[in-house]
């Protein structure tokens, strides 16, 4: 078996990855319930609100991108850096699924500078909100400035509502989880 479901009921085919597979609402469940850092923090803090906060440190014509920069980890889970570095099969589904989601959203097919940039502007500020600077030089981060505000972590369900509402400001209209969440 090569696919999954999705919390819309789709059938997630990693061999055979299709835009029509591809749906904001399933992204965003899923990153708001995948946890940064392979959930090795002290608080549950997700991937989706990392994405919102990285879509607001860029300037507005990257912000769809920056939101989306990690949806792939929507269908192939996140998976630390360290990791995915030993895993060459996994990294060759995970960039046809990147590809398909950044055509679907009609995304530049290789990440920006500037979205690359505000990731590592992220994982600077997570690694101080998070207490995770025990001294261990992390060279990806030499000369790599804090965002000027804290991180507060939010539930999943706050996650997923802040990262629809703010893909829907960027994209105008309103997904059907959104509305469901709404009026539950």
């Amino acid at each position: 078996m090569s696919w999954s479901n999705t919390l819309s009921g789709k059938h997630f085919n990693f061999l055979n990855v299709t835009p029509e597979s591809i749906c904001i609402d399933d992204i965003a469940a899923a990153l708001s319930n995948i946890c940064r850092f392979t959930g090795h923090l002290q608080e549950f803090y997700s991937v989706a609100q990392h994405s919102v906060h990285v879509s607001y440190l860029v300037p507005d014509e990257f912000a769809m991108e920056a939101l989306l920069h990690d949806a792939a980890e929507a269908y192939c889970n996140d998976i630390a850096t360290p990791l995915k570095a030993l895993l060459p099969d996994y990294q060759k589904v995970g960039k046809r699924v990147e590809l398909v989601i950044r055509s679907h959203f009609s995304l530049p097919p290789r990440m920006s500078t500037p979205v690359k940039y505000a990731d590592l502007i992220m994982l600077a500020t997570e690694r101080r909100d998070f207490d995770m600077d025990d001294g261990t030089p992390w060279p990806i981060l030499e000369g790599i400035p804090c965002a000027d505000f804290s991180i507060c972590p939010q539930n999943p369900r706050q996650a997923r509502v802040r990262f629809l509402r703010r893909f829907n400001d960027l994209k105008g209209g309103i997904s059907s989880e959104l509305l469901q969440i709404h009026h539950a």
